[in-house]
């Protein structure tokens, strides 16, 4: 079964790769990227939407499910955001560069040195036995600078919780087996495997 990733960010694609392995697929490597408009209010809506857009383009397909992931930084010290805006904060079109520079200069106008953060990602998962959406959470604190080259986004801005190194100087391996995107994969990958079992039923009945 071939796992599509509603997604064309290099980071997020080798993230999962990194999880799942090389069943998981770019959607732009199989049809033209194309933009789907993040309307939803909460994580979990703006996943389904570009997992659905991505699930429609491609057709169905018995032996696809399409994966898509939403997930952003909240600071609770400047009301929430970005949340579900932390990949355009700086504006649409921004880059990870613009968005982490913002938030620094946010937290710099209120003189603060460190304060609690935390990451949210929900996976949706659409295929032809249904729709599923999981969450995961990593929890630490913002600094108002970038340190380290690692990661992506907000990484060099965010100390996880039990370290004092931030994203950006921390090795791939430990970010993967803490992070937000990583703890809901682990709630994805038995609904995967149930979806496949599930496929393999109807096919053989």
């Amino acid at each position: 079964m071939q796992w599509v990733l509603a997604s064309g960010n290099k980071g997020k694609i080798r993230e999962f790769r990194e999880i799942f392995g090389d069943r998981i697929v770019g959607y732009d490597e199989l049809i033209a990227p194309f933009e789907v408009e993040e309307s939803a209010s909460t994580f979990a809506g703006n996943a389904l939407l570009k997992a659905r857009a991505v699930y429609e383009r491609l057709g169905e397909n018995p032996r696809m499910a399409v994966l898509a992931d939403d997930s952003g930084i909240s600071v609770p010290a400047l009301g929430g955001v970005p949340g579900i805006y932390s990949a355009r904060y700086a504006g649409e079109g921004a880059s990870d560069r613009e968005n982490l520079r913002k938030l620094i200069g946010e937290l710099e106008k209120r003189g603060i040195e460190r304060t609690p953060a935390y990451y949210t990602a929900a996976i949706a998962i659409v295929s032809p036995v249904g729709e599923y959406v999981v969450h995961g959470w990593m929890h630490g604190e913002v600094i108002p600078e970038a340190r380290g080259e690692g990661g992506f986004g907000y990484d060099p801005m965010f100390i996880p919780e039990g370290f004092t190194q931030t994203l950006g100087e921390l090795d791939s391996s430990v970010k993967q087996s803490i992070s937000h995107r990583y703890r809901a994969a682990e709630r994805a990958r038995p609904l995967l495997d149930l979806i496949e079992r599930s496929l393999a039923l109807h096919k053989s009945s």
